[in-house]
């Protein structure tokens, strides 16, 4: 290549190149990332130990607040205690029963679809795979 050229030219480098393959200040950036990077499964574990326990729908929320449901952080870890006995199950949908708390919880997501209280009428749940008291 020719001078012109040369100055346009930035290489194509996939993995980890060998010292000397690119110019020594791009290989010691890459050095100095690759040691204070941390791997893509250590950042993945902290990201699920920091989302831990179930979120709540726009669906579920709009029908606590409608139905004046509090929950409780006894409550609440009642509910992520039912949800992990739902996932050893394999559940999908499962209703969970927490003291007169109802809630659908979609298990794989970990999301509240919906809450309401039992005994205020008569209720029905469909398309549910299991049903969890705890």
């Amino acid at each position: 290549m020719n001078d012109f050229n040369m100055r346009f030219y930035t290489p194509v480098v996939t993995g980890t190149p060998h010292i000397g393959s690119v110019g020594t200040e791009y290989s010691k950036t890459l050095t100095k990332q690759t040691d204070t990077t941390a791997s893509f499964e250590e950042v993945l574990r902290k990201q699920l130990s920091e989302s831990e326990g179930v979120s709540f729908s726009k669906h579920a929320i709009k029908r606590a607040a409608e139905k004046n449901i509090e929950i409780s952080a006894e409550s609440l870890e009642r509910l992520n205690q039912g949800v992990r006995m739902a996932e050893e199950k394999n559940l999908g949908d499962t209703l969970i029963m927490v003291d007169k708390l109802a809630f659908v919880v979609n298990v794989r997501n970990q999301t509240v679809i919906t809450a309401m209280k039992s005994g205020d009428k008569a209720s029905i749940f469909t398309n549910i795979e299991g049903t969890v008291i705890v």
